[in-house]
C-alpha cells in the first residue's frame, strides 16, 4: 500500500480501493480533518480528477450526513471528486432508501466505510425537541425524538432547544442510534462489517471550530 499521504491525493481506482481496508479508509477521513482544520488541505487538480472518473467511481466510504449546508463531508475530510459517496438526509436518520444507498456503496461499489456523521447545535434535533409539526417532516422528526428518549438527563436539566449542551447531547445519542439502525435493519451491511469488509462509525462535526469528534465504536 502507497503512503496514506500519497493515496490521500490520488484518485480511487478499483486497483487501490481493493487495498484499502476498513482501518486504512478511516485513518484518511481523520487525517483529511486534521487537514482542514489546520488549513493545510491537498491541492487538488479538479479537471484531472473529472476525466479520471468519467468511467468509473470507486470512493471508500459512505457518508451520512445531515442537510445542513455548512457540514459538506468532501470539504471537511480533505476529499476530492470521487473519493466519497454521501448520502445526507435532516438529522442524519436511517429509512429504507438511505439503506439501499448504503447497501450500493459497500455490497456493490466496494467501499469500506459507513460513517454517521451529526454535529452540534443541529436544528433538526432542535425540532424534534421542541416537537415541530410540519407535514413530512414530523414523521422524519420522531427518529430523533426516540433517541432523545434514551438521552439520561439531571431532575432539573433543561431538556428544550434552548439548551445547547442538551441538543447536542441529543444529536451524538442520534448518531449511535442511525448506527444501530444500520447494523438491525441491513443484513447485508451488518454481515460485511462481522466479515471484517466493512466499519461502520459515527462522529460529531463542530462547528465551532471545523473539527470532527469519532464517537467510540459499540456493537
Amino acid at each position: 500500500m502507497e503512503n496514506i499521504n500519497e493515496l490521500s491525493k490520488q484518485v480511487k481506482t478499483k486497483e487501490n480501493l481493493s487495498k484499502i481496508t476498513p482501518e486504512i479508509a478511516l485513518k484518511l477521513l481523520k487525517e483529511g480533518n486534521e487537514r482542514f482544520v489546520q488549513k493545510d488541505m491537498i491541492e487538488r487538480e479538479h479537471e484531472w480528477h473529472i476525466r479520471n472518473t468519467i468511467d468509473a467511481q470507486h470512493p471508500f466510504a459512505i457518508v451520512l450526513g445531515c442537510i445542513d449546508s455548512r457540514v459538506e463531508p468532501s470539504i471537511l475530510f480533505d476529499q476530492g471528486i470521487g473519493d466519497l459517496f454521501i448520502a445526507r438526509i435532516a438529522g442524519n436518520i436511517v429509512n429504507q432508501d438511505i439503506l439501499g444507498s448504503m447497501e450500493y456503496a459497500c455490497a456493490v461499489s466496494g467501499s469500506k466505510l459507513v460513517l454517521v456523521l451529526g454535529h452540534t447545535s443541529c436544528g433538526a434535533v432542535k425540532g424534534a425537541i421542541d416537537h415541530v409539526v410540519l407535514d413530512n417532516l414530523t414523521p422524519s422528526l420522531r427518529h430523533i425524538q426516540l433517541a432523545m428518549e434514551r438521552v439520561n438527563t439531571e431532575d432539573d436539566c433543561d431538556r428544550s432547544a434552548k439548551n445547547l449542551k442538551f441538543v447536542d447531547m441529543v444529536a451524538t445519542k442520534n448518531v449511535e442510534q442511525s448506527i444501530s439502525d444500520v447494523r438491525n435493519q441491513s443484513p447485508i451491511l451488518r454481515n460485511l462489517e462481522k466479515e471484517g469488509k466493512i466499519s461502520i462509525v459515527g462522529a460529531i462535526y463542530d462547528h465551532s471550530n471545523g473539527a470532527v469528534h469519532f464517537c467510540e465504536p459499540s456493537k
